[in-house]
């Protein structure tokens, strides 16, 4: 009697609907079981800036309740490219995460020649955690107290312009508030915040723009003069001090946006987990006043807000780097 090939297909390979369940299963169990060993957590840039602030600060809580030790791991280099390319080249299984300025991020594919990975393929978004805006700050020793003076001080004396690094979020919006007020400066380049703050401290370059996790604290010490804020409104925690748009540029804003990444690939099972206790994690109210203390709020996204972000972030500076031909090797 001849056989049916519906009939061979449920007696010859009985187990072929088994394997593919069991396919499926497995990718379940694997979320249900994450995290099964620590997770590392890279910070792309030297210890002390922003983004070494916020995981330092989130970790021991990340830890607690993914039951799990998380490890901060600091791999600075190439404006935060090398941190940023090891994540996207690892395993795409929850276990190496990016924490960084997810604005800076964006820049990079306009501002290099050649990346050795593409953000928006290579990295997909977990959460945005929080904000906070840029410092306007000079030297003590700098004789103006806004931006105006500065401006006008710029195109009489020699200024120098520190940035974190060259093609850094700081640098373009050093350089979109330049090109907005005709303000005259030499920008002086930094392998990361911290060094190009103590810089500035030591009057060894007279102005900065940096994110306010790490600049706040040497303007209440007194050792940075602050000019402005880069926010669309005032921070009742540096007083009366006005932003950017006030001091005469329409709609300047600019700051550090720390945000969480994993490998493209990475299940959608284990991101809705990651995303869940990132965002517990950085609203912990401890954590959440800490940060506001110093000048940053909590900012949470979902993983499909953060990559439209990104692309958002991408688009504009795009455009700010094109106007300024600012190309890096």
């Amino acid at each position: 009697m001849p056989i049916s090939r519906r009939h061979l297909l449920t007696s010859v390979l009985p187990g072929l609907g088994a394997v593919a369940a069991g396919s499926r299963a497995g990718t379940a169990f694997a979320a249900d079981a994450y995290p099964a060993r620590p997770i590392k957590l890279v910070v792309p840039y030297p210890p002390g800036g922003s983004s070494d602030i916020i995981a330092r600060a989130i970790s021991q809580s990340l830890s607690e309740s993914l039951k799990q030790s998380v490890i901060v791991e600091n791999k600075p280099g190439a404006n935060g490219n090398l941190g940023a390319d090891f994540v996207a080249k690892s395993a795409p299984d929850g276990y190496t995460l990016l924490l960084c300025d997810v604005g800076a991020l964006s820049i990079s594919p306009s501002v290099y020649t050649k990346l050795p990975f593409d953000p928006s393929k290579d990295l997909r978004g977990v959460t945005m955690l929080a904000y906070s805006p840029h410092l306007l700050v000079v030297h003590p020793s700098v004789k103006a107290s806004n931006l105006q003076e500065l401006v006008a001080l710029s195109k009489t004396s020699d200024l120098n312009f520190a940035v974190t690094a060259s093609g850094s979020a700081p640098h373009l919006a050093g350089v979109a508030l330049q090109r907005a007020t005709n303000a005259k400066w030499e920008y002086v380049p930094y392998k990361g915040g911290v060094q190009s703050i103590q810089d500035t401290v030591a009057g060894q370059t007279q102005v900065l723009m940096n994110g306010m996790l790490a600049t706040l604290p040497h303007v209440r010490s007194g050792k940075l003069k602050l000019l402005a804020v880069s926010k669309s409104t005032r921070m009742p925690l540096v007083g009366d001090v006005p932003t950017i748009a006030e001091q005469g540029v329409p709609g300047f804003e600019s700051g550090t946006w720390q945000g969480v990444m994993a490998a493209k690939g990475t299940p959608d099972a284990i991101v809705a987990r990651l995303n869940q206790e990132l965002i517990r994690a950085i609203r912990t109210p401890d954590i959440r006043s800490r940060l506001a203390g110093q000048g940053a709020e909590v900012t949470t996204m979902a993983p499909q807000e953060l990559e439209q972000f990104f692309n958002k972030e991408r688009a504009r500076w795009a455009k700010v780097v094109a106007d300024a031909q600012i190309k890096l090797d």
